[in-house]
């Protein structure tokens, strides 16, 4: 069986430490040659310039295709088209749309009033300037605000139709959780690639509480298996095990794409690329 098409999540650096761990993080993973990267915003568009400054510096030092991610959040129309031109004037094609989440200190989406009030509009404004290729976000798992799965599936037909090319899950820890998502997509006729988010397992504790927030299911079994884990000095092996059997399911089931969220923390998500029998193909140099 092949091994799939990799691809990979950071996000920008906000502090002079990050900064080295990022360019760490891309310096390790490129020789992968992933498919793609993309590089994130941070809640509430906070890192609009930072993610700006990494979509390009990575594309330009490192030739990998940078994705950028481009949200609805406290923006006017003008201005988030106005960043997308200039990811487009930088060479950037590849845009992750997402409404995004509420700035800090507030509870949920509010949309500006002279900006995008949805995904949807954005995939649609972006569309229309013929520029770009347009991932999007799923959730394989219903979204939090979603009133079930059905109306999970329904949203995501609409951000296809309005002229999104592929869409990117949230993380799961089960297989069949994506699979039941990929059917009940083919059912609704569906027919854009649908590439599973992994999250590599850095801390059992911070994923649960990632889990929490995003409406992501923990099986007893989980929880259980790295409590004993922990306990015994165990929880970077137990990880890389259950990731990789995690892919390596997914591909058994027919996924030809994986993306990782690798939280610019590279050591373990380079282990699981190399237990899949994916190799560094050259040898780059720190050009930063």
């Amino acid at each position: 069986m092949p091994a799939p098409r990799i691809s990979f999540e950071f996000f920008p650096p906000q502090t002079l430490d990050a900064s080295f761990r990022l360019w760490e993080t891309v310096q390790m993973l490129a020789p992968l040659k992933p498919n793609f990267v993309s590089v994130t915003y941070g809640a509430g568009g906070t890192t609009r310039e930072l993610t700006h400054e990494a979509v390009t510096t990575i594309g330009d030092h490192y030739g990998l295709n940078v994705a950028a991610h481009l949200t609805c959040v406290d923006a006017t129309r003008a201005e988030t088209l106005a960043i997308a031109e200039s990811y487009a004037k930088a060479g950037v094609t590849e845009i992750v749309a997402l409404r995004g989440d509420a700035p800090k200190g507030e509870e949920s989406f509010s949309a500006h009033p002279e900006g995008f009030a949805s995904s949807v509009e954005l995939i649609e404004a972006l569309a229309e300037t013929g520029k770009f290729t347009i991932r999007v976000g799923a959730y394989p798992e219903a979204h939090p605000e979603a009133a079930d799965m059905a109306a999970n599936v329904a949203w995501l037909k609409r951000k296809i139709d309005a002229g999104a090319s592929s869409a990117i899950t949230q993380f799961f820890f089960e297989a069949e959780s994506f699979f039941r998502f990929r059917d009940a997509c083919e059912k609704a006729g569906i027919d854009a690639p649908i590439i599973p988010g992994i999250l590599p397992i850095i801390s059992w504790s911070g994923a649960r509480r990632f889990a929490e927030r995003c409406g992501t299911s923990v099986p007893d079994w989980l929880d259980k298996t790295f409590d004993k884990a922990i306990r015994d000095g165990r929880e970077h092996l137990l990880a890389t095990a259950l990731a990789t059997e995690l892919c390596d399911d997914l591909i058994q089931g027919g996924v030809e794409d994986l993306h990782f969220y690798t939280l610019n923390r590279p050591h373990l998500t380079r282990e699981i690329c190399h237990a899949l029998g994916l190799e560094p193909q050259v040898s780059l140099q720190n050009v930063a």
